[in-house]
C-alpha cells in the first residue's frame, strides 16, 4: 500500500527556476536602465530672471528662479546657485525674462556707464514698448509759445528700464518712462526737461538678427 505524502510535503512551495531567473532579469535590466539614464544627464542647476531686467540693475537671488537644464561643457558660464554675493550683482546686458543668466551677463559693479532719467511722455506710448525696448529721445526747442524748432534726435537708441503709469483717476498725461542715458548725454536731456522743450520718445529701428 503506497505511502500518503505528510501535510507538509503536500504544502511545500515549488518555485520554478525559470521565474526566478525571470525575475532577476527585470531587476538587473532595470537597474541597467536606471545606471545608463543617470550617466547620460548632464543637467546643471543655473539661474534665470523672472523678470527683464536692463542694465546697471542690480539684482540678488531672490530676484532669480533656479533651472536645471542640460547644457553640458558651457554650464560653467551661466550663473549658478552660490554664486550671487550677498550684495547682489549688476546686469550689464538686457536680459529677457525667463532668460538663463550669462555670467558674462553681470558683474560685481556697475560699469554700463549709463545713469536713469525718468522722462514724462506727452501723450500715449506706442504699443509693444517695454522694459528693454529702445526709443529715439527726439526734442524740440520752444521758440515762442506754441512754437517750436524743427526736432532733433537728443538720445539715440536708449533702452527703457521701466514704465510708471499715472496714478489717480485724474487724467495727467502719458506714463512716464524710465531710461537708459549715456552719462555723457544726461546734462543735454535734463536740459531739455527743465527748459520745457517738446521731448518725444520714438521707437527705435533695430537691425534684424
Amino acid at each position: 500500500m503506497p505511502r500518503r505524502p505528510e501535510r507538509s510535503e503536500r504544502g511545500a512551495l515549488r518555485l520554478d527556476p525559470r521565474l526566478v531567473i525571470g525575475v532577476v532579469l527585470v531587476a538587473a535590466s532595470t537597474t541597467g536602465v536606471w545606471a545608463l539614464v543617470s550617466s547620460l544627464d548632464d543637467s546643471a542647476e543655473v539661474y534665470a530672471v523672472r523678470d527683464t531686467v536692463t542694465p546697471g540693475t542690480r539684482i540678488d537671488a531672490g530676484d532669480l528662479v533656479v533651472e536645471s537644464v542640460r547644457l553640458g561643457a558651457v554650464a560653467d558660464r551661466y550663473l549658478a546657485p552660490g554664486g550671487v554675493p550677498d550684495g547682489g550683482v549688476v546686469v550689464a546686458r538686457t536680459i529677457e525674462a525667463g532668460e538663463l543668466v550669462p555670467a558674462s551677463a553681470v558683474d560685481d559693479a556697475d560699469r554700463t556707464g549709463l545713469a536713469t532719467v525718468v522722462v514724462p511722455s506727452r501723450g500715449a506710448l506706442p504699443s509693444g514698448l517695454g522694459a528693454g525696448s529702445t526709443v529715439d529721445v527726439w526734442s524740440a526747442r520752444e521758440l515762442e509759445r506754441g512754437t517750436y524748432e524743427p526736432p532733433a534726435v537728443l538720445v539715440a537708441a536708449a533702452e527703457i528700464a521701466g514704465i510708471q503709469e499715472p496714478e489717480g483717476v485724474v487724467d495727467s498725461g502719458g506714463p512716464s518712462v524710465e531710461l537708459l542715458v549715456p552719462r555723457e548725454k544726461v546734462a543735454a536731456l535734463l536740459e531739455a526737461l527743465a527748459t520745457g522743450d517738446a521731448i518725444d520718445l520714438v521707437p527705435a529701428r533695430t537691425s534684424s538678427r
